[in-house]
């Protein structure tokens, strides 16, 4: 954790400052005296540069270490301060974000002669690339364990007799115990202690007194203690054999084949599941990180933070454009690559399909790059084609920003929706006039999440007060249900914690027909004046035209306001074939109304997922996943999206 982070000037007047912990006024004045004035440490620290943080070594003060970054027209200094003990890889990227953010939102401000005070409210912009960066450190670095050799210790008889110490705090041994400390990553405690050991044992750590054994051989020892040794005799064996595991068998439709009535189903209601759990056990959701709310109320989600990301986009793409390009072939993965097959083209051209072939085929293994299916590539890049065939090139325009021009825009018209997405308004329209539960179902593939991602969506309902009911329709799967009862106890509890909406489940076990359940749940719903129904289904392989032909069936009984596909991001070229068959499954007159796309956060920039599915069937995303807590649901911004594919 960071100890303080502060935005200054070259004459020395502190423009934003944060702290998280005390800091003496001396640790900045020793840093600008010995850097700026007299030059003892780095000679060629100037500000003469807008300087990126990894281009200047670390200043280092008393047990500080520091890291900045400046600003050449502006005159501005950014420094971080943090304790020598910690290794935080990720402050040279902070600096170099809120240099480009500070710059962005007051750089006007600071531009006016005679400037010594800004009116700021920079608080909510650090502390986001804090977070954001704090969190993707934590889930890329991954801390190797120190294991003790235990060969390489030379131990004399007499040393061997005894027990071996504790380990060191701090160091993992081969063998994890219960009050091991965990591996340390970059987000450290905001506590971070001031030795590199701390003065007292840590629990677990302690010695306690021993007798001391003086000249007993181990082989009494090991008598004392009960312990069976090599020189004891034979030890009479047990005279009954212990019985085995019945394996269970199954017959060819699924059925259990057993001596014994052994009852399968384990989703009756145990005395366990009824104990109430206290609320310590459900992790408290920050509703601002993931929302807020509109002046009518309503709980909106966020979209990827879009407001910082794309000033820090628009900032990289201008450096960009700023730099000189140098001539490239057709071997590359980004669009300056593309462009460089431009290099006979010259200003005031009209672009004619020969000149397009080979760019085109570059870009289009661009997309290929991100995850994007190639009938999903061949699309877009066919669009680009025909916006640029008959356009005149200026004298000094830049072949690399007509090319990205020409993909944003085709990229925009794939993926904006043609209809309204907002659901609280549709929810709204229907409990208002028709006076019933809105019926949402959830579909897809084994394994994408949809038990999850239907809980994150039941998440965001409540923080809008609403009342649902959770039908758990997935009598296939072992594990379904109880599944689905941990969630809905989890949204109990934040839910009377938080003072939102009401949830309960709907269950009728295993074995039974799953679009009956459905129909007796938005019955059960309507009855007892519940707002929405979320019902979860069963997994199923798009080309199994067996479980396929069931969702006709469930379509027709259900009656869902709202069918939802649970797509993965790490599908890859597939997704085209999944969304379509999902989207045929329903009959002729029904089909899927938008899609939720799962694990956005394990890709990257590899969000090509999104495009495949718009353009196999034309039905817009809806939602993204993009962690594993119940907050963890965003919608989808669609310049954040071409930004990352472009990127």
């Amino acid at each position: 954790m960071l100890d303080g982070f502060e935005i200054l000037t070259t004459s020395g007047v502190v423009l934003w400052s944060k702290s998280y912990a005390p800091l003496s006024s001396s640790l900045i004045n020793g840093f600008i005296k010995d850097i700026f004035i007299e030059e003892k440490v780095l000679p060629s620290a100037t500000t003469a540069d807008d300087t990126s943080a990894s281009q200047h070594p670390s200043y280092k003060r008393e047990k500080y270490t520091l890291r900045w970054a400046s600003v050449k027209d502006l005159g501005l200094i950014f420094v971080a301060v943090y304790q020598s003990l910690l290794h935080l890889s990720w402050v040279d990227k902070l600096l170099d974000n809120i240099r480009v953010l500070f710059v962005d939102l007051y750089g006007d401000q600071v531009r006016k002669p005679h400037s010594t005070v800004v009116e700021c409210n920079f608080d909510d912009y650090f502390d986001q690339q804090v977070k954001e960066l704090e969190s993707s450190a934590e889930a890329s670095q991954r801390t190797p364990q120190i294991t003790r050799n235990d060969e390489n210790l030379n131990t004399s008889p007499d040393e061997e007799s005894e027990d071996p110490p504790p380990p060191i705090p701090g160091l993992l041994s081969g063998r994890k115990s219960p009050n091991s400390a965990a591996p340390s990553t970059d987000a450290t405690p905001t506590s971070t202690p001031d030795t590199s050991r701390p003065s007292t044992p840590l629990n677990g750590h302690l010695l306690s007194a021993k007798a001391i054994r003086g000249g007993t051989s181990r082989r009494a020892r090991k008598a004392a203690s009960g312990k069976p040794t090599a020189l004891d005799g034979p030890k009479e064996k047990s005279v009954g054999k212990a019985k085995g595991k019945q394996l269970r068998r199954w017959d060819a439709d699924g059925m259990a084949d057993e001596d014994g009535d052994v009852p399968l189903d384990y989703s009756a209601t145990s005395d366990a599941d009824s104990r109430p759990v206290s609320s310590a056990g459900v992790e408290p959701v920050d509703m601002a990180a993931s929302g807020m709310r509109t002046s009518k109320g309503q709980y909106i989600l966020k979209d990827l933070d879009d407001e910082v990301h794309s000033i820090l986009q628009s900032a990289k793409q201008k450096n960009q454009q700023t730099e000189t390009s140098k001539p490239t072939g057709v071997v590359g993965s980004s669009l300056g690559a593309i462009s460089g097959l431009f290099r006979n083209v010259i200003g005031g051209k009209v672009l004619t399909k020969q000149d397009l072939e080979k760019p085109m085929k570059g870009m289009e293994d661009l997309l290929l790059k991100k995850n994007v299916a190639r009938e999903a590539a061949v699309r877009l890049c066919e669009g680009v084609e025909r916006e640029l065939i008959g356009k005149k090139t200026g004298s000094f325009e830049s072949i690399d920003t007509l090319l990205r021009t020409s993909l944003s825009s085709s990229l925009t018209k794939l993926l904006t929706p043609t209809t309204s997405l907002s659901l609280l308004t549709s929810i709204t329209n229907i409990t208002t006039t028709q006076h019933r539960p809105y019926t949402i179902s959830i579909v897809g593939v084994n394994g994408v999440g949809k038990s999850t991602s239907l809980s994150k969506l039941a998440f965001f309902l409540l923080q809008n007060n609403l009342s649902l009911l959770i039908a758990a329709c997935d009598t296939f799967r072992s594990g379904a249900v109880e599944q689905l009862r941990v969630h809905a106890r989890n949204l109990k509890d934040l839910s009377d914690r938080e003072r939102l909406g009401r949830v309960e489940l709907y269950e009728k076990g295993y074995g039974k027909d799953a679009a009956h359940i459905a129909r007796d749940a938005v019955a059960y719903a309507k009855d007892h004046h519940f707002d929405v129904v979320l019902i979860d289904t069963a997994g199923r392989r798009h080309n199994d035209a067996r479980l396929m032909s069931s969702l006709e069936k469930f379509a027709e009984l259900a009656r869902p306001d709202k069918i939802l596909m649970v797509g993965e991001a790490l599908v890859g070229t597939d997704s085209v074939m999944q969304a379509r068959a999902f989207n045929a499954a329903f009959g002729a007159k029904r089909g899927l109304d938008g899609f939720i796309i799962s694990k956005c956060d394990t890709v990257g920039e590899m969000v090509g997922v999104l495009v495949s599915m718009v353009h196999a069937t034309g039905i817009p995303v809806v939602f993204l996943g993009v962690g594993q807590h119940y907050g963890d649901l965003r919608t989808v911004n669609v310049g954040n999206v071409v930004g990352l594919l472009m990127s």
